[in-house]
């Protein structure tokens, strides 16, 4: 294998103990993900796809990993370990782990999940390989694969032959095959590591062919294909390393076969120590993807706009007019019902473990503007392969509807309160999105009747939001009707296209909005007490909210400031979950987060030097 290059930020560093921690490296193939820790271990992954049962569930396991009795993970333990680097191999979803013992001996671990084209299609199989090689020395490992099912309540039974391992789990029966000894594998010895030996974990059937051939044509395919699709992509000048590794991050968020993209690989890391605010987010939120297209549109990456495109036409043909769910299955199941997992005690021990998500049941009148606004680029972007039609547009008109006869209705708000209800702003400016853009759509179609029925809609939606969220008390738009209560959405107006940066209604409410909820460096989403509490976190994607409004309010030189003190804040592997410890900087949440990512590279792509400064 080929030495790696870094790719983010953090750099080398050493391995942490226990599973506490979410200095974690994410691989994965838009089928299926891992989250391998800085000692090569996987400690989470889900079968048979992202939102599945996991097979490897470590992290919600508590922090002690070294009894004998363990379960949960894919460990590669080497003898007397000392420490370890970690890099992504350049511009892939491939990572490369140097375990180094005290007696100088090292050990390369490099893992991936398989993905390249193959016979015409994408090759994206359920399935993880690992490639082990000694560096120098004379090092001694040991493999521990100990995968567990129903939800951490039993273990698979496990079958052998001569140079595979089956475990026999529901839903996915799995098999290990390995040109290591299957009794090396079976009963944990540890033994003398003299040459490259390779692992495949897949679907419980024969790999064909040659093992160390194959998987040496893997490894090769696989790192070409990333490495091609990052070089389709627009990067701003500065921070590229960065955006790089936040859009491999975020397209191992997408569940190919559909075009869903969820909202973290996790579920139940709490937001904040012991706060309860457990939640499954292996979901597809319709505004996390809205984001998320969003930022790698900005990009470029027009494979997950386009998707994720198909994903909506679905949702919206299923719905027919009527209600559309803030989120959804990635096979586009629309019941996700919440359940506790009591075998797993939790992210450090702080449960409960959320199965499925209480939300899909909510009111949330902004899906409909987002629906919208992700889908009308189709009538204007030249360059995708199926571009919006008169179909479309008349289905989305359905969509549009909806938004326009919600839009002052109570709803659960974009935070997803579960205990009240009020007429949200953010949810009643995405409505006004949703009929403004569908106007925009209906003149480049050449529709000038539906043109003007959409523009008088927007209008009708903008005053009342003029009229009922505009607080005189505070100077300020407010989170809802009539009300003084102030959350980060409100800078979105901009982003919206509702207000300009000078608009003084604007600058008002950034003054609001700052005062209220900015913490140094951090920025909380709200300070009401909701279902659980006072919040005790910072949003991040709020922070970058915060860093574009700095921006287009005239102090570059600030936003670029805090962005670069937030960027010290990513895991060694470049990432972000969806929270921050205010007084630390420690992360919460669950891992890694799109809303984070997304606030990464707009961001970035924001605050960067022209690339004609080069010239």
């Amino acid at each position: 294998m080929t030495s790696a290059t870094r790719s983010g930020t953090g750099g080398l560093g050493t391995g942490e103990p226990g599973w506490g921690t979410l200095n974690l490296a994410p691989i994965g193939n838009c089928t299926v993900a891992a989250l391998v820790d800085r000692q090569a271990r996987f400690v989470w992954a889900c079968l048979p796809r992202l939102d599945g049962d996991p097979f490897f569930p470590a992290l919600l396991r508590g922090e002690d990993p070294a009894g004998d009795g363990s379960a949960g993970h894919w460990s590669i333990d080497l003898d007397g370990y000392a420490f370890s680097r970690q890099d992504y191999v350049r511009n892939s979803a491939v990572l490369r782990t140097i375990l180094v013992s005290d007696r100088g001996d090292e050990v390369e671990v490099v893992d991936f999940a398989p993905r390249f084209a193959r016979q015409g299609r994408v090759y994206r199989p359920t399935a993880f390989v690992r490639v082990i090689r000694p560096l120098a020395g004379a090092p001694r490992i040991r493999v521990r694969l100990r995968p567990m099912a129903d939800w951490g309540g039993s273990l698979p039974e496990i079958t052998s032959g001569s140079n595979h391992v089956r475990y026999l789990a529901r839903p996915q029966p799995m098999r290990l095959t390995t040109d290591i000894p299957v009794g090396h594998i079976l009963d944990e010895r540890w033994h003398r590591l003299e040459g490259p030996r390779v692992m495949f974990l897949g679907p419980d059937e024969p790999f064909s062919g040659d093992l160390s051939h194959g998987i040496r044509q893997m490894y090769d395919a696989t790192v070409a294909d990333w490495q091609t699709w990052v070089r389709g992509l627009a990067l701003p000048l500065e921070w590229q390393k960065v955006v790089i590794r936040a859009a491999i991050a975020l397209k191992l968020c997408v569940h190919e076969e559909t075009g869903a993209i969820v909202a973290a690989l996790t579920t139940s890391v709490p937001e904040a120590a012991n706060s309860g605010r457990n939640w499954d987010y292996r979901y597809c939120w319709i505004r996390d993807a809205y984001y998320t297209v969003q930022a790698l549109n900005r990009l470029g990456a027009l494979d997950v706009l386009e998707n994720y495109l198909g994903f909506l036409r679905n949702i919206v043909d299923s719905a027919a007019g009527g209600h559309i769910q803030p989120l959804y299955g990635i096979g586009y199941e629309a019941a996700l019902p919440e359940s506790i997992a009591p075998a797993l005690p939790g992210y450090r021990g702080m449960g409960p473990v959320r199965v499925g998500n209480q939300a899909h049941e909510h009111l949330q009148h902004d899906a409909y503007g987002q629906i919208i606004l992700s889908s009308v680029q189709a009538f204007f972007d030249e360059r995708l392969f199926r571009p919006g039609n008169l179909a479309d547009f008349e289905a989305l008109e359905q969509v549009g509807d909806r938004a326009f006869a919600l839009h002052d209705q109570p709803d659960a708000g974009l935070w997803e309160f579960r205990t009240r209800a009020r007429i949200h702003t953010y949810s009643a400016l995405m409505c006004w999105a949703a009929c403004d853009r569908l106007a925009n759509a209906a003149g480049v179609l050449g529709l000038p009747e539906r043109q003007a029925h959409w523009a008088a809609r927007a209008d009708t939606v903008r005053a009342r939001i003029e009229a009922e969220a505009w607080s005189r008390e505070i100077g300020s738009f407010s989170a809802s009707f009539g009300t003084a209560e102030i959350d980060a959405s409100l800078l979105q107006m901009i982003d919206l296209k509702f207000l300009d940066a000078a608009d003084k209604r604007f600058t008002g409410t950034f003054a609001a909005v700052e005062k209220a909820l900015r913490r140094g460096d951090h920025m909380l989403r709200y300070i009401e007490p909701d279902d659980f509490g006072q919040p005790e976190t910072a949003f991040n994607f709020c922070t970058f909210w915060l860093i574009e409004a700095l921006h287009l309010s005239g102090r570059t030189e600030e936003a670029r400031r805090l962005f670069e003190t937030t960027l010290e804040r990513l895991t060694a592997s470049g990432l972000l979950s969806e929270d921050s410890d205010i007084e630390t900087g420690e992360l919460w949440g669950n891992f890694p987060q799109t809303y984070s990512l997304v606030g990464l590279i707009n961001c970035a792509g924001l605050l960067s030097r022209p690339w004609t400064s080069v010239r």
